[in-house]
């Protein structure tokens, strides 16, 4: 890549002033050749291969953040989902190998590790099924290992047997941690139509469209573009969109150099980089007040979808401009517990679940990090589940949920996770119940969308 030296004093700025990082380099691993029907050497090859591969990612990381003085704020590692290796490993034995995992992310100092994940969103094998059963218990023992589950499809419909599970296992997972206000959950990603190279935790994972191991870099600007359009009082919607454009081709390219440069010395393949817009508590450093900037007085407010997605088109388009390789996500994160505009949202009643929700079909994910009453019942919370899957089925998207049912917390109190994770105020729920519909299982069928070929 070609950068000139204009474009490295705006990113100088951008670093120093608006809050770009480099939000995270993800070594993604294949673990295809891990599996073996015993099960100490399964376990021992998964260690041995991520330590292998990843043994010099944090060193080399940092080596190129202090080099090119762009901050890189996390390392991170995906696999391949470890259901499609379990084989006819136990409950207990899939427990293990999340100790495992962690153990090895600890040991090379990487911030998370993702991919303690299941396919399920169209039937489960044994494997599926026992990591399912494991997924509680394997959250609360562990510390940076992320899992995530596809329940849908818009090829496939919707596995709602699944999300009917999956509703049970977020509740016990919050249980089992409830001393750190339901941690578990903010470690676990509900999908549909998930993505292969996603570099971003809790959901990635190394799919099986992936080579044999790959560099992904995902980028993060909210505080530029905010900066950007505070500098642009009086432009038309017009104008702003080609403000945002510019500034997402910037990024991206800052993005792509330092990814590059990554894999290179680690002499692997760069495989995508992933720009979209994820939030942090620090102060300008939030899409909710770039959506305020815009002209919300307040998110959530009549209009917020349709800024969400001029913000949203905006920096895909600029993403493809400025490389060919954007992949991920790329568009615009609306986590709210790491996005102070988010909060003060919620807090002033502006915003609310059923907003939030709405706000999933424009931008690139969904409900994430949101705390909830301690009392919500596994079947709403596949309730909530079901209708996200539904917009991504429908609207050919990926789709997602990361709910946090905090343990003895009710309404309008603020919880704490710490971290990039942040605060979150608890948000209430419908009071209606739609346990009938949850219980009667089976699948949901792909959409009429479905059929493309």
């Amino acid at each position: 890549m070609n950068i000139a030296h204009n474009e490295m004093i705006e990113t100088i700025r951008m670093i120093q002033m608006e809050n770009l990082d480099i939000r995270t380099v993800t070594m993604g691993i294949s673990l295809y050749d891990c599996a073996d029907a015993d099960f100490d050497n399964l376990n021992q090859n998964i260690y041995n291969k991520i330590t292998h591969y990843a043994g010099e990612l944090k060193a080399v990381a940092e080596a190129v953040e202090r080099e090119y003085g762009i901050p890189i704020i996390n390392k991170r590692i995906s696999i391949t989902p470890i259901a499609e290796i379990l084989g006819k490993a136990t409950k207990e034995q899939a427990i293990e190998i999340a100790k495992t995992l962690d153990k090895a992310a600890l040991e090379l100092g990487v911030d998370f590790i993702g991919g303690y994940s299941a396919l399920v969103h169209k039937g489960m094998t044994k494997g599926d099924e026992t990591l399912l059963d494991a997924l509680p218990e394997a959250l609360s023992v562990t510390e940076r290992v992320c899992a995530s589950v596809s329940i849908g499809t818009t090829r496939a419909g919707i596995n709602m047997d699944a999300v009917a599970k999956m509703g049970m296992i977020i509740k016990e997972a919050a249980e089992r941690t409830k001393d750190q206000n339901g941690l578990a959950c903010a470690k676990l990603v509900v999908f549909c139509n998930p993505v292969e190279d996603n570099p971003f935790m809790a959901g990635a994972f190394h799919g099986t469209g992936e080579g044999e191991a790959v560099i992904n870099v995902g980028v993060s600007g909210p505080g530029v573009v905010l900066s950007a359009l505070k500098r642009h009082d009086d432009a038309n919607l017009s104008d702003i969109s080609e403000i945002i454009k510019k500034t997402a081709f910037k990024i991206t390219r800052a993005g792509e150099l330092i990814g590059r440069v990554v894999a290179e010395r680690l002499n692997l393949p760069f495989g995508i980089v992933d720009l979209s817009l994820a939030p942090t508590n620090a102060m300008n450093d939030s899409v909710a007040e770039i959506l305020e900037e815009i002209g919300l007085e307040r998110v959530g407010t009549h209009g917020t979808i349709a800024a969400l997605a001029l913000m949203n088109d905006a920096v895909k388009k600029g993403g493809a401009m400025a490389s060919s390789f954007v992949g991920g996500l790329s568009g615009a994160f609306i986590p709210v517990s790491e996005d102070n505009g988010m909060i003060r949202g919620i807090m002033e009643n502006s915003l609310t679940l059923p907003k939030l929700e709405a706000m999933t079909c424009v931008c690139s994910v969904g409900l994430d990090m949101i705390a909830l009453t301690g009392d919500v019942t596994p079947a709403t919370l596949s309730g909530i589940i079901a209708d996200e899957a539904a917009i991504g089925m429908i609207n050919k998207k990926t789709t997602a949920v990361r709910v946090i049912p905090v343990p003895g917390k009710e309404e309008g109190e603020m919880v704490e996770f710490g971290g990039l994770l942040g605060r979150a105020p608890v948000m209430g729920v419908n009071p209606y119940s739609s346990e009938k519909f949850i219980k009667r299982g089976g699948r949901i069928a792909a959409p009429l969308q479905a059929l493309i070929n």
